[in-house]
């Protein structure tokens, strides 16, 4: 018997920059250190190793005094440690980790998968990056927002 298929959320973008551009921006310590995290947030890669087996692991944090106290009001702190691990690797096409959702107050952690996908399209490369819904729907919306600014900044890096 075969599992139910995971319910996912995509966020699409097309970048002006070519896949080889696109896919160093989510492989490198520079690329990453660039534009991962949401809007007031920065991060310092700790480690990277992409192939299937390797992992990356970074600190993502805030000086936000608002985001700051949000986070505080929700029992979290203003950094967050995150790893993820490598399960799929096609270099300037697909990119696929698993990460432990580990930061939410009150729920256990649990896996949850990112993919990340980029097409060679006219003028630059399109992306999408789906995931795995999160353990309740205001937490998906918030991962879905997070990510939406995310490729913003990304979008910014490579101009």
């Amino acid at each position: 018997m075969t599992a139910p298929a995971k319910k996912t959320f995509t966020v699409e973008r097309m970048l002006k920059a070519s896949p080889d551009k696109v896919w160093s921006m989510w492989t490198t310590r520079e690329g990453l250190e660039r534009w991962w995290g949401p809007e007031g947030f920065s991060v310092q890669v700790l480690h990277i190793d992409v192939r299937v087996g390797g992992h990356f692991e970074l600190i993502m944090k805030t000086e936000v005094r608002e985001i700051v106290a949000m986070l505080k009001e929700g029992g979290m702190g203003p950094s967050h440690r995150l790893r993820g691990d490598y399960t799929e690797v096609e270099p300037n096409r697909r990119l696929v980790y698993t990460n432990a959702v580990d930061f939410v107050p009150g729920v256990a952690p649990y896996a949850a998968t990112t993919r990340v996908e980029l097409t060679a399209a006219p003028g630059g490369t399109r992306l999408a990056v789906t995931n795995d819904v999160m353990h309740e729907a205001m937490w998906t919306e918030r991962a879905r927002m997070g990510w939406e600014q995310e490729i913003g900044k990304l979008e910014r890096a490579l101009a």
